[in-house]
């Protein structure tokens, strides 16, 4: 099964980013007193009161295998869904999970793969760029809303629309094309998904991701759960290109 890079790889190869850049302009880093990041500082704020989301987030490990590992009850899966996770957890499908055939994760599978990704935020459009696959996607502030129409193209990470509601920044996602996993375990969706995820940065350093998963076709009601991600300071993307450096281990 392809995997992603490890966690300490990628941590090491972005601490030595800034190894090709010059004349590098200071980051505005709220300090302890021995120098080091304070990441328990207030969270920054926009010019017109909004907290400022932008940054490279880190996620939490183990989400990425089991969206659900915090949820007090069951998974309410549909029957034919929990016949599919069955077999996907049991490892039958593994060779059919879309990110080790090189194809996007999809919201919310994304926000939890094992690489820094970063928050790109204007007043009228939200960007998400991700190091795992040089992946990006957007949530429209302006207003609009999501259409379906037989001529939209499905799509891995959905159309996406954001809004504030207080200091939390909530995306809503809809048009999926029902190929996305929600977890490594193999949860499935279908083309009415529908994933609410909530942004609240809490402080300098970290920030909760509430995410909300509505398919009615594959789950009896709504379910989700809360990550909290940590900011990486001082830091930048790398490229991240699939399969590039693969190496072929047993087998013809």
């Amino acid at each position: 099964m392809r995997t992603l890079l490890p966690l300490a790889l990628i941590l090491s190869l972005s601490s030595t980013v800034f190894a090709q850049w010059a004349n590098i302009p200071a980051p505005q880093i709220p300090r302890t007193p021995d120098g080091k990041p304070d990441l328990s500082a207030p969270a920054p704020r926009l010019p017109d009161g909004k907290p400022d989301l932008s940054g490279i987030w880190n996620p939490p490990t183990g989400y990425l295998r089991n969206l659900a590992r915090d949820l007090k009850e069951e998974v309410p899966f549909q029957p034919w869904a929990k016949a599919l996770y069955d077999e996907r957890a049991e490892g039958k499908f593994w060779r059919e999970e879309p990110d080790a055939n090189c194809l996007p994760q999809g919201v919310p599978k994304v926000l939890l793969a094992p690489a820094p990704w970063q928050i790109v935020q204007t007043p009228k459009v939200v960007f998400f760029v991700h190091e795992a696959f040089n992946l990006w996607w957007q949530a429209f502030m302006d207003g609009r809303q999501f259409a379906p129409h037989p001529d939209v193209a499905p799509t891995w990470h959905g159309y996406s629309t954001a809004k504030w509601e207080g200091d939390t920044l909530v995306v809503d996602s809809a048009g999926f094309n029902g190929r996305v996993w929600l977890d490594q375990l193999g949860k499935p969706s279908t083309e009415a998904l529908h994933v609410t995820t909530r942004f609240r940065r809490k402080d300098f350093g970290h920030m909760d991701i509430g995410i909300t998963i509505d398919d009615p076709k594959a789950y009896t009601k709504p379910w989700g759960t809360t990550v909290e991600v940590t900011l990486l300071p001082n830091t930048q993307l790398m490229e991240f290109i699939c399969l590039e450096n693969e190496k072929k281990t047993g087998g013809k």
